[in-house]
């Protein structure tokens, strides 16, 4: 689904491990706790980024899906690319948050469409059980730590656009922000998220998931009242992610944002 250049940048260390079991996270930070959800007799580990702040302290939580690059068991290569981004100095002091990033079964996606298709397919009636663990984990992290329940952001690339899409529209009140990276979703259902601050970001060259396929939500939200943003850039391709990852991009607009 997408180029995985940057999984060589990842230094295995011991992570802060809710089992007591470590794993490996990036940059030699100890920020991560390791944690799991079980849906369906199904366990999914997810890692969760501790902020900078004092522990009784309410902080925004980002929501992050990973692309299907990332996909395993491993409960480490689903921190590439944004959690990445966010646990290293000096954003991570800028914009204390916690980070929650579950990591998909190679046999799974976040929702059960295909990826490489122009033409939209209807939003599934029910969601996938990989993005019902993540709303599990959601829960579980807003009822152990002390989330700031008007700042709670959902964003993904490639595959996990497609799961911020899909997320996003099963739960509009849930988020202050939703920024999905080169995705796609259901136009016919972008009413439901007219009054949610969206960013969209795609490249014109992307050759794995169409930019048609963000042009259309983004066409979609307009008709229906809304004023999100969309960034098309020129001459990119999939990996757009590493311009909207940054703060010349949208970490800055996401952090800014609060629920209406």
């Amino acid at each position: 689904m997408h180029n995985a250049a940057m999984r060589r940048c990842l230094i295995p260390l011991l992570v802060l491990a809710a089992c007591a079991s470590p794993a490996s996270s990036p940059a030699g930070i100890t920020v991560f706790e390791s944690r799991s959800v079980v849906v369906d007799g199904i366990r999914y580990s997810f890692q969760l980024m501790l902020p900078t702040v004092a522990a009784d302290a309410r902080s925004p939580l980002v929501v992050f899906l990973h692309g299907a690059g990332e996909r395993g068991q491993d409960n480490s290569k689903q921190l590439t690319w944004l959690p990445l981004v966010l646990a290293g100095d000096p954003v991570r002091v800028a914009f204390p948050c916690h980070v929650l990033a579950l990591q998909c079964p190679v046999n799974e996606q976040w929702v059960d469409v295909p990826w490489g298709e122009s033409t939209p397919s209807p939003m599934p009636t029910t969601p996938s059980r990989a993005l019902r663990a993540v709303m599990a984990a959601i829960a579980q992290v807003e009822r152990d730590k002390p989330i700031d329940p008007q700042r709670v952001y959902l964003t993904g690339l490639s595959m996990g656009g497609y799961g911020a899409w899909d997320l996003a529209m099963r739960m509009p009140d849930a988020f202050a922000a939703v920024l999905p990276i080169c995705g796609g979703g259901d136009p016919a259902k972008a009413s439901l998220l007219r009054d949610v601050p969206i960013w969209i970001w795609h490249g014109d060259k992307d050759a794995a998931v169409p930019v048609t396929r963000s042009r259309q939500m983004a066409t979609a939200l307009k008709a229906a009242g809304s004023t999100a943003l969309y960034t098309e850039l020129a001459g990119v391709g999939h990996d757009c992610w590493r311009q909207a990852y940054t703060r010349d991009g949208a970490i800055e607009w996401m952090f800014a944002q609060r629920k209406r």
